[in-house]
């Protein structure tokens, strides 16, 4: 474990625990014991809302004390885990009776906290007003570009370091960066790539957005926009190049597929796709644990990070080749039609 994650998850201790306490009290960590069992079997078996007992499940497997069956399978019900050897022995030594304090007030998310087996039954939920998603209306749309804008140095800095190979000094390149907030990474893109030019492709409210952020970073005509709904329309044609950047992890693995056709479609033989996020590893498991834990009572958002051998399986399925993985804070999946 790197320090990192090793910080991460002493700072999310006390959630951890919920998380365990909350398996031994409702039987889960018994019923996974001798394993595997398919979470659609744990759901019935004790009442619980399948989306909410995934992330709890999620969050067992960040701690590493439960394993999932592989392949993964895309329905969530269908999904099969196992806890390693020992976890209900020491569980219960340890944690014993559940005897939580509960603190509601600092954060939005302590609503959970302590009472996970309540929201694991769909009796208590995330207030609407700290979590909605998809965001709805403009407000909550620029609100959400401009916080996800915050933290996009980490994908900056690893386009940068793989220019040549993403854009080998072509003469003229047209990228569509699709779900691409604010236009902040696009931006940051140009200076090094003279050819480059960039569309973000995001919904209509915001647009204001990128303009400000083309006004601010002098980025002239090679910054535009395209208005629309990548759920409801096909993704617009004519580029070489598609970027999803912290985007499909927000999105149910067949959504996540369905994005991936219609780049698939949208693009001409010989073009490329990109997909870069937070990717599932062993460092960022710690990071994963809390925003499963975050959003256990969140239903509408199923926000899961993956790992790359998925995503390269999606790109397989959809028809891309020559699938590579590129190297950098944040890596950066590229593959061909």
């Amino acid at each position: 474990m790197t320090p990192r994650a090793l910080i991460s998850l002493l700072y999310n201790g006390s959630k951890a625990v919920d998380v365990l306490q909350a398996a031994l009290d409702l039987g889960i960590l018994e019923a996974l014991d001798p394993g595997p069992v398919r979470l659609g079997e744990l759901s019935d078996r004790f009442g619980l809302v399948p989306g909410r007992l995934h992330k709890l499940l999620d969050c067992l497997e960040s701690l590493g004390v439960v394993e999932p069956v592989r392949p993964r399978a895309a329905e969530v019900r269908r999904l099969e885990y196992r806890a390693v050897a020992g976890l209900l022995a020491a569980a219960a030594d340890v944690l014993g009776p559940a005897s939580i304090e509960r603190d509601r007030d600092r954060h939005p998310w302590t609503v959970l906290h302590g009472r996970l087996p309540e929201v694991l039954r769909g009796d208590v939920a995330m207030p609407a007003e700290a979590f909605d998603w998809p965001p709805s209306g403009p407000e909550q749309f620029v609100s959400f570009e401009q916080s996800m804008a915050a933290g996009i140095g980490p994908f900056v800095e690893s386009f940068r370091l793989n220019t040549t190979r993403l854009w080998g000094g072509r003469e003229r390149v047209r990228l569509l960066d699709v779900g691409g907030g604010d236009g902040t990474l696009a931006a940051h893109l140009l200076p090094a790539n003279p050819g480059l030019a960039v569309d973000v492709y995001n919904l209509p409210a915001v647009r204001s957005l990128v303009e400000r952020t083309r006004s601010a970073l002098g980025c002239g005509s090679r910054l535009g926009f395209v208005g629309g709904d990548f759920l409801a329309e096909p993704l617009p044609t004519g580029y070489d190049a598609l970027s999803f950047v912290r985007v499909l992890h927000d999105w149910p693995s067949a959504t996540a597929e369905l994005l991936l056709r219609k780049g698939f479609q949208a693009l001409a033989a010989g073009g490329t796709i990109m997909i870069s996020e937070e990717f599932r590893t062993a460092e960022r498991l710690a990071q994963q644990f809390f925003w499963s834990y975050f959003l256990i009572g969140v239903d509408s958002c199923s926000s899961m990070l993956r790992e790359l051998d998925e995503y390269a399986e999606l790109l397989g399925r959809v028809g891309f080749s020559d699938i590579v993985v590129l190297p950098g804070p944040v890596e950066i999946l590229v593959a061909t039609k």
